[in-house]
């Protein structure tokens, strides 16, 4: 069986923002950008690596998901503890610098972390943690 990662899916609570952030911080190219009822998903991924995208989504869009729900999510978000995306990079200090000097709200600094990585983390606009990762 082959099996890769296709999509992964990231809310934002501020498309323009998120965007900004996954595109000029992070050096993301831009795939899809769709709008529908008031609401936008937009489609971003590194260059060169076609098959695997970043959706970023309006959170609880699903007409399923009660006001409780929505108010969970949001509560969640806005703690950092909703969703998360691990990246990888071959200098993560260099990754770090780049996208401290943006003014992204750092979570972590780099570390050498016991389990062979050099990592570090920051928050999102919409307050997911998105952690960069060199292997050691």
């Amino acid at each position: 069986m082959d099996i890769t990662i296709q999509y992964t899916f990231l809310p934002h609570t501020d498309p323009e923002a998120s965007l900004a952030f996954y595109r000029d911080v992070l050096g993301f190219e831009v795939r899809n950008d769709v709008g529908y009822d008031g609401m936008r998903w937009i489609t971003v991924g590194p260059v060169g690596q076609a098959g695997t995208s970043v959706v970023l989504h309006p959170p609880a869009a699903d007409p399923g998901i009660t006001d409780e729900e929505r108010r969970t999510i949001a509560e969640m978000m806005a703690k950092g503890t909703y969703a998360s995306i691990v990246l990888a990079t071959d200098d993560v200090d260099g990754a770090f610098d780049q996208v401290q000097a943006s003014g992204a709200e750092v979570a972590q600094e780099p570390i050498d972390q016991p389990y062979g990585v050099r990592d570090c983390a920051f928050r999102d606009p919409a307050g997911n943690m998105v952690r960069i990762q060199e292997p050691r």
